[in-house]
């Protein structure tokens, strides 16, 4: 028994490859594989002995499931949903018993033809997870009830025996004895799922009976194998021996990650037992000063329909971008964990990306959704079945990655745009408390809340940099004893001192009100002066503008009193969407900031994509090494019209002279002066009489080194501090292990920017720098004394940042940074600035604190 089933055409028709249909759900894929057919006969005949398990209200969709177990979804048109029904006449109910070759569906050919986006019609194997087409027509016309189309058979089973047979076998088997502390957790699961992927082979783990597809970290924890346990490995393909080899020497090995016992609690961040007495210490996250209630943050169930409101592939559709949106959300999560003191929450970052992409749960999601889901209940329903598996097993550190899907469950479920039905309500002057905020915690949150704290989380958490991006007093890693605190108590929190009061006097909450008050008078003195110029002491000019990627970016910059804008990143134009903005949408989204702007300069970033920045349409090979691959403007010598088509939008934006055009990832003269004659070649296609200012990002440091060479071929710089700390020092800053000692106050990196400002200055052109260290008030004196003559920051630190240019002195800021680059590392650079600030007015010494 050969254990394939043949589906007959169930139209007649000419085949159309998958990868060929016009509607990018299909084409990739995401139903499973499959075959087109576009018809010339308008009746839809069963492929073979079936159940109708789904029919599309509107009649122009069915799924039916063989004796088998093969979900054949059988689709007439792209989008012809939008008929509401009309031209389609349903033959068959949900629930009939169909042979090959009845009727399922008769349709109005030329009706569908002239309304449809097309008649391209589809076959695909809804449950790919589970089978596979082994055979596909080769025929180019086919005739419905007659012609075979797909043979379809059980994964597990050779195909043909021709992969095995290269390989030596049909398959191969080895036992292993899990070496990893904790048995067969995410990271060891990781580790071997990625050891695998380096060949052709398929492979699967077995243990008591259970079995799980290495490429599926959820089936692999599923399986709940502990430490010491035996496991089998099963390999198939050209290459299942050297893939059988690289992955038992993984779950052999123990690796330095996971030498924590599995049955011991986690300690408690920084304080569970008070230091002082009445307080609880943690870091800050964001400062200020607040008083008030404490209130613990608690959210009711999201609440999601569990059939579908229309068209399956919608729904599915619906689910691939929550999907996107989310790995993005966390990707970003990733980076800035990574960005700052060895945060071990990108760890948890990047594990919680690996459940996500998790092909067990999409197939599950996307097996629900075939049938009439949707696509929230769909996803609640596949990560809920993985929670109960992982929640029932024998081991703490297995059970505990429960908690991390039922974030994950949260959080697409959230960017498939569902809310909490009930958000509680918040007294005035609310300081919210939790375990850890989540981003789509803080999405709306009330304005009664004046303060967060966490038990756990970092610094460089994104609900860490939402509380400094909304001005909210923020202290993380306080212990679980927050949860402890009565519900309503009033409360101190100063997280500039890194403390929780939990049992105030009246006196020091006098006192508190007091302290809070006085910078709140700073912050809006600060502000108010926002909209001067900045200047030192001695009358040297600072430029002081906002990073933004938006139009709310661009009226919060201005509200700030930004000087204009020293970087608009433009990726979100290109992100989390089937195909790249066209030259309209780029003119008219970069119009509309800088009409925001009132008046002020905008300089615009062009495409930078790679590395952390993915883009699912640029079907790019993959890279070993994204950082050092195909980014900024090195995509448009493989894609060159993403660029032209950028250029053009942003050389027809009015008034020209109110735009600037910066080139990231820019390595020598000759890239330049050629990109530079490409843009004038554009400007003279549209008939633009006038020049734009051209600028080269400084984030390599081949162009730091010959920024006197690039100099001559552009009108400013503008230095990317983080990319040119990370490629300065070779330490990835998206590595935890490194990222504390990826700083961009290195003398190293402080020597490239030096030498940029010097290569700048023999032909006048000014130097700004954009990157997290501008707006890092502890760096601000020494940028000004390296010449820096513009800052960009985030829009809420422009008030600051001005507030602190305007105590220096440019002289005594050039000694410290003359000084600066002779020292050794970069603690002793931070040093020298301590004792500098400590040095100067008491004022100077508040801002630099």
């Amino acid at each position: 028994m050969s254990g394939k089933t043949l589906l007959l055409a169930p139209l007649s028709g000419v085949t159309v490859a998958l990868d060929s249909v016009p509607d990018p759900v299909f084409s990739a894929g995401l139903f499973g594989p499959g075959i087109a057919v576009d018809p010339t006969e308008g009746v839809l005949l069963a492929p073979c002995d079936s159940v109708v398990t789904h029919l599309a209200k509107t009649g122009h969709a069915v799924t039916l499931t063989t004796p088998s177990g093969v979900e054949v979804l059988l689709h007439i048109g792209i989008d012809t949903v939008a008929l509401k029904g009309e031209g389609f006449t349903a033959k068959i109910a949900q629930g009939t018993h169909v042979s090959t070759g009845d009727v399922l569906i008769e349709f109005d050919l030329d009706f569908v033809a002239q309304r449809a986006k097309s008649l391209v019609s589809v076959i695909v194997i809804a449950n790919g997870e589970a089978f596979e087409a082994v055979e596909i027509t080769a025929q180019e016309r086919v005739k419905a009830g007659e012609s075979p189309l797909l043979h379809i058979q059980p994964k597990h089973l050779p195909v043909s025996g021709k992969a095995e047979t290269q390989a030596g076998g049909d398959s191969l088997q080895v036992q292993v004895t899990l070496g990893c502390k904790g048995g067969l957790h995410a990271r060891p699961a990781a580790r071997a799922r990625n050891a695998a992927a380096a060949f052709d082979a398929k492979l699967e783990l077995v243990f008591a009976g259970r079995r799980a597809p290495l490429n599926s970290v959820v089936g692999l924890l599923g399986l709940g194998a502990g430490e010491g346990s035996t496991v089998e490995i099963v390999a198939t393909g050209t290459q299942a021996r050297a893939a059988l080899d690289a992955v038992k020497k993984e779950l052999e090995s123990a690796a330095p990650e996971e030498n924590e016992k599995p049955t011991q609690k986690k300690p408690a961040p920084l304080a569970d037992v008070p230091v002082i007495p009445g307080c609880f210490s943690g870091v800050c996250a964001s400062s200020g000063i607040a008083v008030g209630c404490l209130q613990h943050w608690e959210v009711s169930e999201i609440e999601v329909p569990e059939a579908a409101a229309g068209f399956v592939s919608a729904e599915m559709h619906l689910l691939t971008q929550a999907v996107e949106k989310v790995d993005s959300e966390l990707a970003e999560a990733v980076r800035h964990a990574s960005g700052g003191n060895g945060d071990p929450a990108a760890g948890i970052f990047a594990v919680h990306r690996m459940l996500l992409e998790d092909p067990l749960l999409i197939g599950e999601a996307q097996k629900a959704i075939q049938h009439g889901k949707s696509a929230g209940f769909a996803w609640r329903k596949a990560v809920q079945g993985q929670i109960a598996t992982l929640s029932a097993l024998e081991d703490a550190l297995l059970a505990e990655r429960a908690s991390d899907l039922r974030d994950l469950e949260k959080r697409v479920l959230l960017a498939l745009g569902y809310f909490s039905a009930h958000r509680p309500a918040m007294p005035n002057e609310t300081v919210l408390c939790a375990t850890e905020f989540t981003p789509s915690d803080l999405t709306g949150l009330d304005r009664n809340v004046i303060a967060l704290v966490m038990a756990h989380g970092g610094t460089t958490s994104h609900a860490a940099i939402l509380a400094r991006q909304l001005g909210l007093p923020c202290l993380v890693a306080v212990g679980d004893g927050l949860h402890e605190l009565k519900q309503g108590s009033a409360v101190v929190l100063n997280a500039s001192a890194g403390y929780l009061h939990f049992a105030p006097s009246s006196m020091e909450i006098k006192q508190a009100r007091q302290e809070a008050g006085l910078l709140q008078q700073q912050r809006e003195t600060n502000l108010a002066a926002a909209f001067s110029g900045a200047q030192t002491t001695d009358g040297r000019m600072i430029e002081v503008s906002a990073n933004i990627a938006t139009l709310a970016d661009a009226s919060m910059a201005v509200q700030n009193g930004a000087d204009g804008v020293g970087l608009l990143r433009t990726e979100l134009l290109f992100i989390h969407r089937p195909q790249p903005p066209t030259v309209a949408e780029h003119r008219e989204t970069y119009q509309a900031i800088l009409d925001a702007l009132k008046g002020r300069v905008a300089t615009i970033r062009t495409l930078d994509v790679g590395a952390d920045k993915e883009v699912d349409y640029l079907t790019l090979p993959p890279e070993p090494n994204p950082a050092l691959g195909l980014r900024g403007i090195r995509m448009a010598q493989v894609l060159p019209h993403l660029l032209d088509d950028q250029l053009r939008g942003l050389l027809a934006v009015k008034p020209s002279g109110a735009v600037r055009v910066l080139l990231p990832m820019v390595t020598d003269a000759g890239e330049m002066a050629s990109l530079q004659a490409h843009i004038k070649a554009l400007a003279d296609e549209i008939g633009r009489k006038d020049t734009i200012e051209v600028g080269a990002m400084i984030e390599v440091p081949s162009a730091a080194l010959m920024a006197d060479q690039l100099a001559p071929h552009v009108d400013f710089f503008s230095i990317g501090t983080n990319d040119l700390t990370q490629y300065a020092l070779a330490m990835d800053r998206c590595h935890t292990s490194l990222a504390k000692q990826a700083d961009g106050l290195h003398p190293a990196v402080l020597r490239l920017i030096d030498m940029t400002v010097r290569g700048a200055e023999k032909y006048d052109r000014p130097v700004s720098v954009c990157g997290a260290l501008a707006g890092d008030l502890m760096a601000v004196p020494l940028l000004i004394g390296l010449g820096i003559a513009k800052l960009s920051v985030d829009p809420p630190l422009v008030p600051e940042i001005k507030a602190c240019i305007r105590k220096l002195d440019y002289v005594q800021c050039r000694n410290l940074a003359l000084d600066a680059l002779d020292l050794d590392s970069a603690k002793a650079v931070r040093a020298s600035i301590a004792t500098f600030c400590s040095l100067t007015s008491e004022k100077m010494e508040e801002t630099c604190r």
